[in-house]
């Protein structure tokens, strides 16, 4: 298959490659394809010719689509051609928010499973930070990353007397794979200087057991002061440099093998994935979600959302936090938790703050992008973002809400406004259904409202979130089909979609999140060459076995990227 193109698409020129007369030019030249696909059930995402049996490829691009015979005739001497044997083609799959911290997958502690469930113990966990900490110096820190509190065997959290046992000369800590809670030894507490009488600070928690100790566990803003404590291994800007090709390198290759072609990366190291790039390492395009000081550093030099090419381009910001988390309950929910209704979760910022910081990146024509997990906080950003658009009235932002987790009909007509996008928990329905007890039925059939979303005529997409989600694409169309967990347990069924429209979602819809629907999301001519090839047709199989089905072929760019 043909090598990425590395053609460079900005602003109207990328218009102009989705023009009719573009596409018109392209179906009649005479030059022969570099690549046709046959005999597959090709789900194209176009509404007027939805499925189609070939496709043909040049230049990294859709030359042509329709069926065995039409497509055939577009095939030369040096043409490849890929006989699908009856398998399934879709688009390559995009997720529209994700971490891609290749970093920790190589170099940190996993006490927990990245991709998917697994129930672990806590000696387990203990053994291997103990395995950790023999080999660092002591008042270094120790950490452990993946850890999901509902998948761990004993049945009950972690607390800072586990800890201890990992050591008493480090400060020690395991994130939740949520990243909003993290649980600290004694020594880590010491440290910093946190005790059992210490005041809890705006945004965040410092929790205890039900004797008034410290039991552990952090919540949110309250971890900033431990992370400020104890001693960091130093690198030399050589070796940081290598770790973090050597990071996003890894990441790409998963990427590939679960059939995702784009990704929205919330943040990391720029320079690195340039050079991935450049190295020739990068299988799957990019939409760059950037930090707050390179968002500072767009709106000086005058750079707006979509400045870059079909492979690494600038997207909405990175997701300012409003709120806590879904998984580790701390969003914020307005009518309280069941059983504790008291208790609202917590708000990461205050609304001047939130208002300040919409309206310098509306101003600025860069997309805004916000963490709003509970209906307090949607409430807060869509606030923000009115009276940005009263101030500043601009058209076709598309305001990206990641998570927008619980939402009822009053703040999903006002997102529908705004033409709003928002960017869902993927996975979360098959993985996560342990965790749905504690919101209970009737939050739940608001919660993760992809049906609701789409009702109202949303252009929805999904976000995995990884590490707090697994990313793979067909695990999480499974869950969004069915509502069904792991356990057998359904949660929300009223927000079950299709298998159509989860491959939509996934699609044509993540195309829309960033602008770039005219390049990708759906298989038509003129459009990126980014498919995979599925060993099933999600249609035809039970939909509780989606999951199942094998990725047996990614391609991006007409180039294949991952082969089973």
């Amino acid at each position: 298959m043909t090598p990425i193109s590395r053609r460079t698409v900005l602003g109207g020129a990328a218009a102009a490659l989705g023009s009719a007369g573009w596409i018109a030019k392209a179906a009649v030249d005479p030059r022969s394809a570099d690549l046709i696909v046959r005999n597959a059930r090709i789900y194209t995402m176009e509404p007027s010719a939805p499925t189609a049996q070939a496709f043909a490829v040049r230049d990294g691009r859709i030359l042509a689509v329709g069926s065995n015979e039409a497509i055939g005739g577009l095939a030369g001497k040096g043409t490849d051609v890929f006989d699908a044997r009856g398998m399934a083609v879709v688009p390559g799959f995009i997720d529209c928010h994700l971490h891609p911290e290749g970093e920790t997958l190589l170099y940190e502690v996993l006490v927990g499973n990245p991709f998917d469930v697994e129930f672990v113990t806590i000696d387990s966990i203990v053994a291997k930070l103990k395995e950790r900490a023999a080999k660092t110096p002591p008042g270094q820190w120790v950490q452990g990353f993946f850890y999901d509190d509902t998948k761990v065997k004993d049945g009950r959290p972690l607390n800072r007397a586990d800890l201890d046992r990992v050591s008493t000369v480090h400060p020690v800590a395991v994130i939740h794979r949520g990243g909003h809670t993290a649980f600290f030894n004694s020594k880590a507490f010491q440290l910093a200087g946190i005790t059992k009488d210490t005041p809890q600070p705006f945004g965040g928690t410092f929790d205890h057991d039900s004797n008034g100790e410290l039991n552990g566990r952090v919540t949110d803003n309250a971890q900033d002061v431990l992370w400020k404590a104890g001693n960091w291994p130093k690198y030399s800007d050589s070796e940081t440099a290598e770790r973090a090709k050597a990071g996003i390198a890894h990441m790409s290759r998963q990427f590939a093998r679960y059939g995702l072609t784009t990704v929205h990366h919330e943040g990391g190291n720029f320079s690195a994935l340039l050079q991935v790039r450049a190295d020739g390492e990068l299988l799957h395009r990019v939409s760059y979600e950037p930090d707050q000081a390179m968002t500072d550093a767009m709106i000086a030099n005058g750079w707006r959302t979509g400045f870059g090419d079909e492979w690494i381009r600038l997207g909405a910001t990175s997701e300012h936090i409003v709120d806590g988390s879904f998984s580790e309950r701390t969003m914020s929910i307005r009518a309280g938790y069941p059983g504790r209704e008291s208790y609202h979760g917590n708000v990461t910022t205050t609304q001047a703050d939130l208002d300040a910081w919409v309206e310098k990146v509306w101003r600025a024509g860069i997309q805004p992008n916000c963490h709003t997990n509970g209906d307090v906080a949607i409430d807060m950003y869509l606030t923000s973002l009115e009276r940005a658009q009263r101030l500043f009235p601009r058209r076709d932002v598309r305001p990206k809400f990641t998570h927008a987790t619980l939402a009822y009909g009053e703040l999903i007509a006002r997102m529908k406004a705004l033409d709003a996008v928002p960017a869902l928990f993927t996975s979360y329905a098959f993985y996560n259904p342990d965790k749905f007890e504690f919101y209970g039925e009737t939050l739940m059939e608001h919660m993760m409202p992809y049906r609701s979303y789409l009702d109202a005529g949303i252009r929805v997409a999904g976000g995995s979130d990884f590490p707090p989600g697994p990313f793979a694409p067909l695990m999480a169309i499974q869950g969004m089909v069915t509502r069904t967990g792991w356990n057998g347990k359904t949660w929300g069924a009223n927000q079950r979609v299709s298998v159509d429209e989860a491959l939509r979602i996934f699609t044509s819809n993540g195309a829309y999140n960033s602008h770039e629907e005219h390049l990708k999301g759906s298989i038509a001519a003129g459009k990126l060459a980014d498919f995979v090839v599925l060993s099933e047709d999600p249609h035809a199989v039970d939909p509780g076995k989606i999951n199942a089905i094998q990725v047996v072929r990614t391609v991006a760019g007409g180039r294949t990227t991952y082969a089973a």
